[in-house]
């Protein structure tokens, strides 16, 4: 029999659709086709895959090699068929056994010598294939990340000649957690060792606290004050006050890391990202794109932060992209040929100065900025840019005196700010299965009931700051959280109402 069908995944955002790729020999003039809407990368296959079997001491068929990629409305690209594709070719020319290739699946891409390389997109492949109880051959260079999927069945190789001896029965391939060096892990632990510390910043009470109930609800921050503040360490250091990311987040977030092509280290995998790209950044960069749609930094920032350091510096159409993915969590890229979906539920850190120079404010008089001047400054940011941020923080210079004096006990550190964190967190993922910043308007009428003196009291605040009605439902929010973390389930007061005004309302 002159056909094959050997199965393989192809990458559409995070998601890994099935392909079987179909080889045929049949008579004629020697030559190889690849059809099933192949691009660039798949195309040169042929190349690679004919050079490949040959160093690998098989024969290349002499005949019409027909190879289909299938679905053929499904754009296939990059190297990830190679080892698919060479498996084809030589069970259609019965070189290799067939036996072992049902229920199997393989990626991988060809060396001329006819190693095998990594590819990116490995994680979500072995997501699908697992639930489908199929066994994975991946290169043994993406066997980190492999090692990650405990419910899939994979094995690693080195080569296509390792493949093929183990198809014949020759020799066993190896589990991916065989395959991991204690070094790269004694390397990776050591790094997440040095994750920033909160005890590291002095005084800030407003913003310590501001950044503690962002924690806990999981809502947006916006840091004003002039330079040499503390709002970039402030910012670094939420990741480690967040509570640790659950087995189904972790993957979802390495799984991104992997579309991208960035290194997935175990013994960070369950550490929330953080990025944070410099004002110079493209829409393209921030929220994803290219002809090959590739995830942004929102993305790459799933369930973790996001810090945009001096905000207005960025181009206005590029934070205006911000708005869609801050509520619905994700982002849709649509070009031509194809429609890609990322995941992007951020948490949004800011930081900004107050005016050009940064010093408005300053109790020395340093600024010289026209009214003018700090009014266009300011304008760059939209009101539905700010509508969409819950607690805005002035965070003022501190003193050098208490720069300079001992540490006292209001300079808690991370771990002791997580714990508080963690039960916060848990009333409300046990009161509405997700963090407050999330829950919908209706569930807000059943967990932040108000009683009338608190709700006229509100709704005249309301007015008389010209918030939005969109900004109504994210005070409540923010209440909620300060009730959690002052042990309040029941209900939301007053003072827990007072404190998410103040943290909210910047003159911006």
């Amino acid at each position: 029999m002159s056909l094959s069908v050997i199965l393989s995944r192809a990458q559409e955002g995070v998601s890994a659709p099935q392909v079987m790729v179909e080889v045929n020999l049949s008579g004629g003039l020697p030559n190889t086709f690849i059809v099933g809407l192949p691009e660039a990368a798949v195309r040169e296959a042929r190349d690679r895959v004919k050079v490949a079997i040959q160093n690998t001491a098989f024969e290349y068929p002499r005949r019409r090699v027909t190879v289909n990629l299938a679905p053929a409305e499904l754009p296939k690209d990059g190297g990830r068929f190679d080892l698919a594709i060479a498996l084809g070719i030589l069970a259609a020319g019965n070189q290799v056994p067939r036996k072992r290739l049902n229920d199997c699946e393989f990626l991988g891409e060809l060396a001329l010598s006819g190693e095998l390389r990594p590819v990116a997109g490995v994680l979500p492949a072995l997501l699908h294939a697992g639930k489908r109880h199929r066994r994975v051959i991946v290169p043994r260079a993406n066997a980190a990340e492999a090692a990650l999927v405990a419910e899939a069945d994979v094995l690693v190789a080195d080569s296509l000649a390792e493949v093929c001896a183990w198809l014949r029965g020759e020799q066993e391939l190896a589990r991916p957690q065989d395959s991991m060096t204690d070094a790269g892990d004694e390397s990776a632990a050591s790094h997440a060792t040095g994750v920033p510390d909160l005890a590291d910043v002095r005084g800030q009470m407003q913003a310590r606290r501001a950044l503690e109930i962002a924690a806990a609800g999981g809502h947006h921050l916006l840091l004003l004050g002039p330079p040499g503040t503390g709002k970039t360490m402030l910012a670094e250091r939420l990741p480690g006050i967040l509570p640790p990311l659950g087995e189904s987040e972790a993957l979802e977030t390495c799984a991104v890391r992997s579309v991208a092509g960035e290194q997935v280290i175990p013994a960070l995998w369950r550490q929330r990202p953080f990025r944070a790209p410099h004002h110079t950044a493209s829409s393209a960069a921030l929220v994803g794109g290219g002809s090959r749609p590739r995830p942004g930094e929102i993305s790459l920032a799933h369930y973790g932060v996001l810090f945009l350091d001096e905000l207005p510096e960025f181009e206005r159409r590029v934070l205006e992209v911000l708005r869609e993915p801050m509520e619905s969590g994700n982002i849709v890229i649509s070009r031509a040929a194809r429609q890609s979906t990322f995941p992007a539920k951020f948490q949004l850190v800011a930081a900004m100065n107050p005016c050009p120079c940064g010093y408005a404010g300053d109790p020395n008089g340093r600024c010289r900025c026209t009214p003018d001047q700090i009014a266009r400054y300011r304008g760059r940011l939209s009101g539905p840019l700010l509508d969409r941020i819950d607690l805005q923080v002035e965070v003022p210079r501190v003193p050098l005196t208490e720069m300079t004096t001992p540490r006292g006990g209001c300079d808690e550190d991370s771990a002791t700010v997580r714990k508080r964190v963690v039960v916060a967190r848990r009333q409300a993922l046990l009161r509405a299965g997700r963090p407050n910043a999330d829950i919908s308007p209706k569930e807000l009428e059943r967990d932040c009931a108000l009683g009338e003196a608190e709700r006229g009291w509100l709704q005249r605040t309301l007015e008389r700051l010209h918030l939005s009605a969109r900004a109504y439902h994210r005070v409540l929010r923010v209440a909620r959280t300060v009730a959690d973390l002052d042990g309040a389930s029941a209900c939301v007061r007053r003072e827990h109402l007072a404190e998410a005004l103040q943290l909210r309302r910047i003159d911006v």
